[in-house]
C-alpha cells in the first residue's frame, strides 16, 4: 500500500492499467491538463501519446485525403470512395482520437475511437489492391489468371469485409473491457482472429497475383485456355511504362498492409499487459509509418492516371510492344 501515497506526492508519476488486472507505476511523457484533478491517475495506452506526433500523422492523412479526393473525382473512380478515400478518413479520425488522449489520457472515449478506428482503417485500403488486380488481368489476359478478374476481386473482398466485421467486434470488446478495469483478453482474442485472417488473406492473395505475372511474363496460360488459343499464337506484348509502375505500386503497398499486418499479430498475441503495445515508438511506426507509406503509394501510383486514362502516346507504345509481340510468336 506504499506505492498509492508516493505516487499521488509525484505529479509525474502515474499508474498503467495491466490487463485491468493490477496497476503498476508508469512515468508519463506528458501529463494531460487535467491529470491534476485525480489524487490517483491511470492511463488506458500504458503511456501518454505524443501530441506531436499525434499531429504529425492528422496532417499527413489529412493531406493524403484531400489529394484522393481530388484525383478519384477527376477520374471518376468512384470505387476509391469507400476504399482508399475511406481508410485515409478512418486513420485522420484514430489519430485525432489519440491526440485528444494526449490532453487528456483518461477519457475514454478516445481511446475508445482510436481503438476500434485505427485497427479497422486499413482494410479499405488492402480491398482498393484487391480490386486493382481485377483489372489488370482483364487488360492483360485472363487466360494467364486461375479464376476470372470478378472471382478474384469478389472472394478477396468477401474475406477482407469478413475481417474488417470481426476486427471491429473484437476492437469494441476490448476496449470496453479496458475502460470497465477487466482483462481484455476475449476482445484481444476476437482481434487477433480478425488480424489474422486478414494476413492469410493478404498472403493468398500476393501469391495469386505472383503467379498469374509469372505466367503473363513468360507467356504460360493456364491449360483450360489453351484449346481456344490459335496455333501460332502470339507472345504477349511486354508491359507498358505505366502499367509497371502501377504493378510496382500495389506490391509496395501490399508490403507496407503485410508488415502493419505481422505487427498487429505479434502485438495482440502478446496481450494488452504486453511490452509491444505498451511501446507507443512500435505503434507509431509500424501501424501509422506504414499505412501512411501505403496510403500515399496510390497517391503518387494513382491507378485513374496509369490504367484508366490512357493518353495517345500511351496507345501508340501500346500498339508498338503489340506489333512486337506479333513477331517475335511468329519467329518462335
Amino acid at each position: 500500500m506504499s506505492t498509492l501515497p508516493s505516487l499521488m506526492d509525484r505529479p509525474s508519476e502515474a499508474v498503467r492499467l495491466s490487463d485491468g488486472l493490477s496497476p503498476t507505476p508508469l512515468r508519463l511523457s506528458r501529463p494531460g491538463p487535467s491529470a491534476s484533478k485525480m489524487p490517483l491517475k491511470t492511463s488506458y495506452y500504458g503511456y501518454t501519446p505524443t501530441e506531436s506526433v499525434c499531429i504529425l500523422f492528422i496532417v499527413l492523412f489529412g493531406i493524403s485525403s484531400a489529394l484522393h479526393l481530388l484525383q478519384a473525382t477527376r477520374y471518376r473512380l468512384w470505387w476509391l470512395f469507400p476504399t482508399v478515400i475511406l481508410c485515409s478518413l478512418l486513420e485522420t479520425l484514430g489519430w485525432s482520437a489519440r491526440l485528444w488522449s494526449s490532453l487528456n489520457v483518461m477519457a475514454p472515449h478516445p481511446f475508445e475511437i482510436q481503438l476500434i478506428v485505427t485497427i479497422c482503417a486499413p482494410t479499405p485500403l488492402a480491398a482498393a489492391n484487391f480490386t486493382l488486380l481485377g483489372t489488370i488481368i482483364l487488360r492483360l489476359g485472363p487466360m494467364y489468371s486461375r479464376l476470372g478478374p470478378r472471382s478474384y476481386t469478389t472472394i478477396f473482398l468477401i474475406c477482407d469485409v469478413l475481417s474488417l466485421f470481426v476486427q471491429g467486434i473484437g476492437a469494441g470488446v476490448a476496449a470496453k473491457e479496458v475502460i470497465n478495469l477487466k482483462s481484455p483478453k476475449l476482445g484481444s482474442h476476437i482481434m487477433l482472429t480478425g488480424i489474422v485472417l486478414q494476413l492469410v488473406t493478404i498472403f493468398v492473395y500476393a501469391l495469386c497475383a505472383s503467379e498469374f505475372l509469372w505466367r503473363f511474363l513468360t507467356h504460360r496460360p493456364l491449360a483450360k485456355h489453351t484449346k481456344s488459343l490459335p496455333t501460332f499464337p502470339s507472345l504477349p506484348a511486354p508491359l507498358t511504362r505505366r502499367q509497371k509502375t502501377m504493378i510496382a505500386g500495389m506490391a509496395f503497398n501490399l508490403l507496407c498492409l503485410f508488415i502493419r499486418a505481422v505487427y498487429r499479430v505479434i502485438e495482440l498475441k502478446e496481450g494488452f499487459r504486453g511490452r509491444i503495445i505498451q511501446t507507443e515508438v512500435y505503434f507509431s511506426v509500424l501501424d501509422g509509418g506504414m499505412i501512411t507509406l501505403a496510403i500515399f503509394t496510390f497517391n503518387v501510383a494513382h491507378p485513374g492516371f496509369l490504367l484508366y486514362r490512357v493518353p495517345e502516346e500511351e496507345r501508340l507504345e501500346r500498339k508498338d510492344l503489340e506489333m512486337e509481340g506479333d513477331v517475335k510468336g511468329l519467329a518462335v
